[in-house]
């Protein structure tokens, strides 16, 4: 399993995943920020609403597309040049293959996730933003990462079926759309997506009650295992397309 995961850092090395990796936060919270500053006549509620303006484009859209292209490219090498059929026959069992990938995925999100909040941190201070740094953000970054983490198995179960780069960073942003939905319409714990716009609180920042952050973590363990047993059963059952 070590070498599993080695190999998928060793293949990141020499990329330019990091680009992205920062731009993206950077983006969701310049974007944020410029909405903050414009609409400071009715935001009033300092650190918080800089965090509605800042965390809505980046958990509902700009989050969910790095997943996916990350994902996407840690399957990248993998569809190139019939590579399939050499790291199949590899003396390796197959979940470590996937497992490795989502524990490197996971690994990367985490960071994200760090660099974000520094983000927010630094806005907030350059506003001026008076009080304490809400304590809460340390809860919404975690569970953001672990619905992050569920959203990264589904993505990397398209990207290991789908050849296509493309494709599933497509998917990605319909399930984005359809999870917006789903939360809307009070069905948010339904859906990997929705899961992510609960848990980072980027439409509402009531804090979670008892019951709804046992079910919060219940349903992402439900979703992980479920789509980490289907994406290894496939590849233990299915010809791949090299």
């Amino acid at each position: 399993m070590q070498r599993c995961i080695s190999a998928e850092w060793l293949k990141l090395r020499h990329s330019h995943i990091w680009l992205i990796m920062t731009a993206l936060p950077a983006i969701s919270v310049l974007i944020g920020s410029a909405n903050y500053y414009m609409n400071q006549g009715v935001l009033h509620n300092g650190w918080y609403s800089l965090w509605t303006q800042a965390s809505l484009f980046y958990g509902e859209f700009f989050l969910p597309v790095l997943i996916a292209i990350c994902c996407a490219y840690v399957c990248r090498l993998e569809h190139l040049n019939k590579n399939w059929n050499m790291i199949m026959t590899a003396p390796v069992r197959i979940a470590y293959l996937f497992l490795a990938k989502l524990i490197v995925v996971a690994a990367l999100v985490f960071l994200v996730q760090l660099f974000f909040a520094l983000l927010y941190y630094g806005a907030g201070k350059l506003f001026g933003l008076t009080g304490a740094f809400p304590a809460e953000t340390f809860g919404w970054i975690a569970r953001g990462w672990l619905a992050s983490v569920t959203i990264s198995a589904v993505q990397l179960w398209l990207s290991l079926v789908i050849r296509s780069f493309a494709v599933p960073i497509g998917i990605s942003i319909c399930a984005a759309l359809i999870g917006l939905g789903m939360y809307v319409a009070k069905l948010g714990m339904l859906f990997p997506h929705s899961l992510l716009t609960i848990g980072m609180g980027a439409i509402s920042q009531d804090r979670l009650t008892q019951a709804d952050t046992i079910l919060f973590l219940t349903m992402n363990t439900l979703f992980l295992a479920a789509v980490s047993l289907i994406a290894v059963r496939r590849l233990k059952k299915k010809d791949v397309s090299a």
